[in-house]
């Protein structure tokens, strides 16, 4: 396998490039105007500049001015409390990951790579349409038929929990405690958003300790 990765730089994909870093020649990191996508390059950069591969990075600052979500809408936008709730939803920004999938065909094909991988995962099912096991086979058909080579779209995380997810990470060597997942986009995790009281507990579950920095811990589990 000769892959890209799409890598935010948060624990999901940040775990995926230690676990398959042997296969992966490329990642990218998009930026789309998100609260947290400064913090998730920095990321990004330093797990690839670690671990020697390459990392390109492009800017979707588009999204920003024309798509609708809260998490492009600053901090104080973003719902608190558990993702079972429905007002969670407001953080999907819609088709971001097939926009970002169409990029990285481009640009695996015009890299010589055979493979595009995307860390979407089973909790995120519920909530996000474009991280469904459906969306990642039907994105994989036409990533093979829309390029000469036919580049496959590989998702091996898609029926894993976080906390799976964690615990590869970390048997690849990755602390997940040196990614950022926070929504709010602060110099220090929130502790108060969604993806700061998933991230906390899959660390947890996944029997590792969280030295993560949060600013609250009260919807955090003990």
């Amino acid at each position: 396998m000769n892959a890209l990765l799409v890598l935010s730089g948060g624990m999901d994909s940040t775990s995926m490039l230690y676990a398959y870093r042997n296969g992966i020649r490329l990642a990218v990191n998009f930026h789309y105007g998100s609260n947290h996508n400064d913090r998730e390059r920095e990321s990004a950069r330093y797990h690839c500049g670690k671990l020697g591969i390459e990392l390109v990075e492009i800017d979707l600052d588009f999204m920003t001015r024309y798509f609708s979500s809260s998490l492009l809408s600053g901090a104080d936008a973003i719902p608190e409390g558990s993702y079972d709730s429905e007002n969670i939803r407001s953080t999907v920004v819609p088709f971001r990951n097939g926009i970002m999938l169409s990029i990285a065909a481009g640009l695996a094909e015009s890299r010589g790579l055979d493979t595009v991988m995307l860390a979407n995962h089973a909790g995120d099912h519920a909530i996000y349409p474009d991280c469904t096991p459906a969306f990642a086979e039907a994105m994989d058909k036409a990533i093979e038929a829309g390029t000469y080579p036919g580049i496959r779209l590989y998702t091996p995380f898609t029926h894993l929990t976080k906390a799976e997810i964690a615990r590869k990470g970390a048997d690849a060597g990755l602390d997940p405690c040196q990614t950022y997942s926070c929504y709010k986009g602060g110099e220090t995790h929130c502790g108060r958003c969604a993806t700061c009281v998933e991230r906390h507990e899959a660390i947890l579950t996944a029997g590792l300790p969280d030295t993560t920095p949060y600013q609250s811990t009260e919807l955090l589990t003990k």
